[in-house]
Parts: structure tokens; C-alpha cells; sequence
């Protein structure tokens, strides 16, 4: 421990280098509320590229393990510390570098906050679609981390689609440049998507060129109500199925919308079973709401209600931003599912979930990108009661392996982390793990980099 101390403020400023035990434990863990953390030896705050170097020559010097973290805002505990480690938080390293608005990119470092870099290119007429719920806390970084997706995924897709280069530092302090800064490159391997989604298994992203797109008009929302999760699925369908392309197709089934009510008042209709919410950011959106709202009613819609201004809109949008964070509220602790299937796939996945929270018992709600297909049924449970906490596990468990017997994936956009890590195998099979913990290998021959995650 005071060789690792002594070395890293060798290069650090002492401000930089945080160990009372107090502090430290608050970098502990991301929002992964149900997650094993250890406890790390010492939190580091770089500001430059120079000090991250430093930081990871002195870790592989001192075959120290290092675990990278954003504003710990993750929900799969890929950001969680490990025992010993350096935790290497990057929220210092916060400067928007540059906005080019001729090539439409934007040059920013890890710890830039999702909704500072959205408010910053729309001064210039321009935005940056991803937009995950905890936008305004997340940070690029993180973003990068997990392949984050957001509200908007259904038109403008996730992170990954974004990233056009990086900078990333790895395990034993060598700067890496990959990617480009124009519209189009296909120069050797991938290496830019192969870090998007690593969850700082590979090495540490300390700069970022991202894509941006002209700011769209303001979108107007509407909110459909259904007798059933499955008449909202079926109306999902008919949406995707007829052409339209909605800026954002959330759903909302009613244990969740009771769980919003009950902490923010939002006045959501409690007698629904599902909400549907969509919105357009087209040149005529209210046309576009006619239209998509005729199919809601087609399916079975008892009512569906258009906004009337943005700020109106904007509103529905805030209750499904507080979600997950309602539910987590029902009882003390969530297990966060994050379960992408098929389209045509959802309403099956749904009615299956609502067969599980029986099978065991517990309160699961369900929110979901419904226009890709991405789920989050978060299980309710007291972590105190060790029998619920051991059906919380199984009725997960179970979730999971229904999203790939439905021809889909166990996690869209949240990552593996340590709470879906058992999972990963059985979505990959055994030669899509060894080419991955080849990969890993590579970049990472002590294994110092986030241990424990992933693989």
C-alpha cells in the first residue's frame, strides 16, 4: 500500500490521490444496488492524459488492479471497485474540446456529462442523440463504457453509432489512437467499436470524437393507454410495421406507473395497464401523433391522448425518465433486467414476466424501449429478507434465460458487469468466449484492468 501511494503521487497532484476510507467507500459501487463491491485502496482523480499514464504504468508496475469509472450511474455493477484496486474516476477529466460544425463532430473527454455535451452542440444547431435516462448525471465515458442507449434509440440508435475515434490509454500506460474525425473511414479493424461496450476491460478512454446530427424540431408526445400489456405490444408492432419513425416509443406497463405516481405524483391513469408513450420529431409531428394514435386505438387503445406543446410533451417523458428510480423505491432494492428481444417477441417476453412475479411472489415492473425491443423488469425485493432476496435471484435468473429462448439478448444497453457476467457464456457460446478472453488477453496480459467483469 505505501509503495502504491508513494508512487502514484510520484505523478499525481496530492489532491488527486484520495484515501480516507470514508471517502473511498463512496466510490464503492455504481447504482447496481444488489451487487458484490470491494473495497479499494485508493481513489484517483486525474485531469490530464499524462496522469491516467501514470496511473496505469504504476498499477502494471506494482501488478495492481484498476477499475475505471464514470459517475457510477451504471446499473449492471460494471463500475464497482475491487478489493486493493485503484479506482480511477475520470469525472475530472470534463473538458468539451472542440465543436466542429462543418464535419458535425464534437472532441470531448470521458467525464463530459451526456446533457452538458447535448446543451453545448445545440447553442450550434446541432445535437447528440444518445440520451440515457440519467442523461443529465451520466458522463461520455460511461456512455462509451456500456454502449448506452437512451429514449431516442428507436430512430437514432446507440453510443456505438456515434463514436467515430478514441484515445484510449492502456493497461501498461501506451496512448492508443483509433478511429477517424471523417464521415467515412474503413482503415484496418474496428478497433473504435471494440472498446465501445468494454466496460473499461481493455483500456481507458480519455478522449472521444463523437458524431453529431442537425438539431431536429421540437418533439410533441402522445400517451395511449391499453387493457393489456399485450394490446400495447400488438399496437408496438403495428407502428414499426406501417413505416413510421418515431423519435421515442416507450412503454410503461402498471406496476410502474403506480411505482411513478406513488414518489412523484405525476397523475399518470393507474387503471391502465400499460401506457404506451410516443413521440415524433418530424416537420409535422401532430399529423404523425393522428396517425400512430389510430393504430393504437386499432389495437385496442381505450384512450389516447396528444400533447399539446413540447412542454407538455416533455412531461410524459419525465415520468418515464423516473422509472427505475420509482421502482427501486417500491421496496429498498431492484434487480434491474435489461432483456432486448425481437419485436414481434415482446408482448410473449411480457406476458412471461407477468407469470414469473406470480411463480415467486414479488413486485416486477416492467419499462421498456419498446420501439427496439429493450426491456428493464426491475424485481422489487427487501435485501434483508433472505428468501426473497434468494427468489429476487431466481425470478432474474429466469427473465434472463426467457429473453434467449426468445431469440434475443441479456443485456441491450446497461452491460454485463458482475451481475449478468454468468449470463455472457450462454449468449456466446464456448468459441465466442475464448476469442473474447483472446481479446482480453491482448490488451490486458496481467488482467488488471476492471477484474472480475465481463468474462
Amino acid at each position: 500500500m505505501t509503495d502504491l501511494l508513494e508512487a502514484l503521487r510520484e505523478g499525481l497532484p496530492a489532491q488527486a490521490v484520495i484515501t480516507d476510507p470514508d471517502v473511498t467507500a463512496t466510490y464503492a459501487h455504481d447504482m447496481a444496488s444488489f451487487c458484490e463491491a470491494g473495497t479499494p485502496a485508493v481513489v484517483v482523480l486525474p485531469r490530464t492524459v499524462e496522469q491516467v499514464q501514470h496511473v496505469m504504468r504504476t498499477a502494471t508496475a506494482l501488478r495492481v488492479p484498476v477499475v475505471p469509472q464514470g459517475a457510477r450511474t451504471g446499473l449492471s455493477g460494471a463500475a464497482n471497485a475491487s478489493d486493493g484496486c485503484v479506482v480511477l474516476s475520470l469525472v475530472k477529466m470534463d473538458r468539451i474540446l472542440e465543436i466542429d460544425i462543418v464535419d458535425r463532430i464534437a472532441v470531448v473527454e470521458p467525464g463530459v456529462v451526456n446533457a452538458t455535451l447535448s446543451r453545448a452542440v445545440e447553442q450550434h444547431g446541432l445535437c447528440y442523440p444518445p440520451d440515457p435516462s440519467s442523461w443529465e448525471e451520466c458522463t461520455i465515458g460511461g456512455n462509451i463504457g456500456t454502449a448506452s442507449g437512451g429514449l431516442c434509440c428507436v430512430k437514432y440508435g446507440v453510443t456505438a453509432e456515434y463514436v467515430l475515434g478514441l484515445e484510449v490509454v492502456l493497461a501498461d500506460g501506451r496512448l492508443l489512437k483509433t478511429g477517424r474525425r471523417t464521415a467515412k473511414g474503413v482503415a484496418g479493424y474496428d478497433l473504435t467499436r471494440l472498446f465501445v461496450g468494454s466496460e473499461g476491460s481493455l483500456g481507458i478512454v480519455v478522449k472521444a470524437v463523437l458524431a453529431l446530427k442537425p438539431a431536429p424540431p421540437l418533439q410533441l408526445a402522445l400517451a395511449a393507454e391499453f387493457p393489456s400489456t399485450a394490446a400495447a405490444c400488438e399496437a408496438v408492432c403495428a407502428i414499426m410495421a406501417a413505416g413510421h419513425a418515431p423519435s421515442l416509443l416507450e412503454l410503461m406497463d402498471n406496476t410502474t406507473i403506480r411505482a411513478v405516481n406513488d414518489m412523484a405524483s405525476m397523475g399518470l391513469p393507474e387503471t391502465t395497464q400499460a401506457l404506451l408513450l410516443a413521440a415524433f420529431d418530424t416537420p409535422d409531428p401532430a399529423a404523425d401523433l393522428t396517425a400512430l394514435g389510430a393504430l393504437c386505438t386499432e389495437a385496442g387503445a381505450t384512450q389516447v391522448v396528444p400533447a399539446e406543446t413540447p412542454a407538455e410533451s416533455e412531461l410524459l417523458l419525465q415520468a418515464r425518465r423516473l422509472a427505475l428510480v420509482a421502482l427501486e423505491a417500491v421496496k429498498g432494492t431492484t434487480m434491474i433486467d435489461d432483456v432486448c428481444v425481437p419485436r414481434t417477441r415482446l408482448g410473449e417476453l411480457l406476458r412471461s414476466i407477468d407469470r414469473i412475479a406470480d411463480k415467486y411472489g414479488l413486485t416486477i415492473g416492467v419499462c421498456a424501449h419498446a420501439g427496439d425491443g429493450n426491456t428493464h423488469p426491475t424485481v422489487c425485493f427487501d435485501a434483508a429478507d433472505e428468501d426473497e432476496a434468494r427468489r429476487a435471484h431466481e425470478s432474474f435468473d429466469e427473465i434472463m434465460a426467457l429473453g434467449l429462448e426468445l431469440g434475443g439478448t441479456i443485456t441491450g444497453e446497461h452491460g454485463v458487469g458482475v451481475l449478468k457476467k454468468e449470463w455472457l457464456a450462454r449468449e456466446l457460446g464456448p468459441v465466442g468466449v475464448e476469442l473474447q478472453r483472446g481479446i482480453k488477453a491482448t490488451f490486458d496480459p496481467l488482467g488488471i484492468l476492471n477484474p472480475g467483469k465481463v468474462l
